[in-house]
């Protein structure tokens, strides 16, 4: 009866530890400084949400291990939702480089976008060789219909990771950080 009652101990202490705040990461995605200005190709603009693959769309960081495999822990965080911080740091960093006025969705103002851009993500992943890419395709539509040209296109971007490891989940965020900026800055000169 002692033994179990020790286990019984033991059990609840290793899961008050498995639950300890402070030992949880919590990160987020960064808006860099800009270094240049671009022209105002877009005016006014809805972000629609962002859409990510599940892997980065859920709470923890995930990374590629040399085995292929995506591995990710539940101490190491992302301190926002990924769609709503991808979404605001997309549609942040385009009005910033460019002056045009872009807003994630829903449009809160009285005068309507003059377009809706969507961005369509197939890989947002810190890979084993040390290395985020991100990688997918954006559409830039007229918001009303006949108002203007269409723009689809596609980004392929890799930004090397700055540690030793590729699964250093600060170094991941600083990397995919980078990444959506020079996003970004495509979107922004509609290429």
């Amino acid at each position: 009866m002692l033994t179990r009652s020790l286990m019984m101990i033991a059990a609840l202490a290793g899961l008050a530890g498995c639950s300890d705040p402070e030992k949880t990461g919590r990160y987020v995605i960064e808006t860099p400084v800009l270094s240049k200005t671009l022209p105002n190709r877009i005016g006014s603009a809805e972000l629609r949400e962002v859409s990510l693959p599940q892997y980065a769309a859920g709470q923890e960081i995930a990374w590629q291990t040399p085995d292929g495999a995506l591995r990710s822990t539940p101490e190491n965080i992302w301190a926002d939702d990924p769609p709503r911080a991808v979404t605001l740091a997309l549609a942040r960093q385009i009005s910033d480089l460019s002056g045009a006025r872009v807003i994630a969705e829903p449009w809160p103002l009285a005068e309507l976008p003059s377009r809706r851009i969507e961005v369509r993500v197939e890989q947002f992943l810190a890979r084993a060789d040390g290395t985020v890419v991100l990688s997918g395709s954006y559409y830039v539509a007229a918001a009303d219909l006949g108002g203007g040209r269409d723009q689809v296109g596609r980004f392929d971007l890799s930004v090397p990771i700055s540690a030793d490891r590729a699964d250093d989940p600060a170094a991941i965020a600083r990397a995919q950080s980078e990444a959506l900026a020079r996003l970004a800055a495509q979107i922004a000169q509609l290429e």
